[in-house]
């Protein structure tokens, strides 16, 4: 049997021509737009196109309004140069918005100072691939996020690189989704941050200089692998911070330079493996209300402090890590220390409760303090301990 020809076909657009060109094209045409300034605003795609560019046309909100509205499923948009959308406190204004639609691909494509950069509104298996999005960070008030995701499912956000925003990656109510080898850096909030949002990955990206590195918050089944968490420094900065989280994973990242590595507060049964934690401030912060936590074949390298906690129980276990402040010895020869090592310095309890005693850090009186913990413990909580801690570094 004779299959029917397609009829799809190449729509050449030039400058001013996007929307009637989106309006008048059949399901399954592509629009080629050729170079210059489209100046045009609120493009609902609301059929299944192919939108590509050739040598990066513009399409420029001019500060004033929001630009692709795509509410069709199996759209692809790429090779585009998107720029400055419009702020405003009732809409919040995306260079691409998908609203209640499926396998929509955003890919390769510049996104240059918009409010949003792209927003996924109740999406289901959309692609956002290989574009830069980047902003001027403002007053934050109306500031949005470079990738904004609610309400929406099997996503995959790969190899984007995103600065300049609030959030570099927001998720909020999304599930099963992949989050591969982004760079997220330089973003006034945090350059990942999930809430309310299950079983999801993210992997080999890198997280820098940013307010904060990733947070993750009331969420479950959150597995964090290979990724880079990097200068993420400042009064209040975390590499990441775990908030109400639990069954996850954390596994073969790199924590480097953040004021604090891991921020862990009412989590439960989180593993911890692989790690390495070198030259932060505090590696580790485990609240009092965190409970099953296993720590296991982690680096820690270099840090101020390896271990802080706000309380003296502890519901978490430490194991077969390597600590470069272990003095301890190994008269067996098998690697792992003959007595336990305790993490948690006295001076960083001090600290912890009196934070302007940072200020005597590294004096003869922090020494002091040290040296006497050791002869009679009282400060540290002597439930927080590796009983098997590595003599040489792990090979990660």
């Amino acid at each position: 049997m004779q299959m029917p020809a397609s009829t799809a076909a190449v729509i050449k657009v030039h400058a001013g021509g996007v929307s009637s060109a989106v309006k008048n094209a059949q399901r399954g045409d592509t629009l080629l737009l050729l170079p210059g300034n489209y100046k045009e605003h609120d493009i609902i795609v609301s059929r299944k196109l192919y939108i590509t560019g050739k040598d990066w046309p513009v399409i420029d909100g001019e500060d004033k309004y929001q630009l692709f509205i795509v509410t069709a499923d199996s759209v692809v948009i790429e090779g585009l140069q998107i720029q400055h959308t419009g702020k405003s406190s009732v809409t919040d204004m995306a260079g691409v918005r998908i609203a209640n639609a499926a396998r929509v691909i955003i890919r390769n494509n510049k996104f240059l100072d918009n409010t949003y950069g792209i927003y996924l509104q109740n999406a289901t298996a959309c692609t956002v691939a290989g574009n830069m999005i980047r902003s001027t960070i403002g007053d934050g008030v109306n500031d949005g996020n470079g990738v904004h995701a609610w309400k929406s499912n099997h996503l995959l956000i790969k190899d984007n690189t995103i600065s300049g925003h609030r959030d570099g990656i927001y998720f909020e109510f999304v599930t099963d989704t992949y989050i591969q080898g982004n760079r997220s850096f330089r973003n006034a909030r945090y350059g990942l941050h999930f809430m309310f949002s299950n079983d999801d990955t993210y992997r080999q990206n890198t997280f820098m200089d940013n307010g904060a590195g990733v947070a993750v918050m009331y969420s479950h089944g959150v597995s964090m692998y290979d990724n880079e968490f990097f200068h993420n420094w400042g009064g209040a900065s975390y590499g990441l911070l775990l908030k109400e989280i639990t069954d996850s994973k954390i596994i073969h990242n790199q924590f480097t330079r953040n004021t604090i590595g891991i921020h862990m507060e009412g989590t439960t049964r989180v593993d911890v493996e692989r790690n390495l934690f070198q030259d932060n401030g505090w590696a580790l912060r485990v609240m009092a209300s965190c409970s099953g936590g296993n720590f296991v074949k982690n680096n820690f390298s270099g840090n101020s402090f390896d271990v802080i906690t706000n309380g003296t129980a502890m519901l978490n276990t430490f194991n077969n890590n390597y600590w470069d402040k272990y003095d301890g010895y190994d008269l067996d020869k098998d690697n792992i220390g003959d007595v336990p090592y305790y993490p948690v310095s006295a001076y960083a309890v001090i600290t912890e409760k009196i934070p302007p005693a940072m200020i005597l850090y590294r004096s003869f009186f922090t020494t002091m303090i040290e040296q006497v913990e050791k002869v009679m413990p009282g400060l540290i909580p002597d439930k927080l301990k590796d009983d098997h801690p590595e003599m040489k570094k792990l090979q990660l």
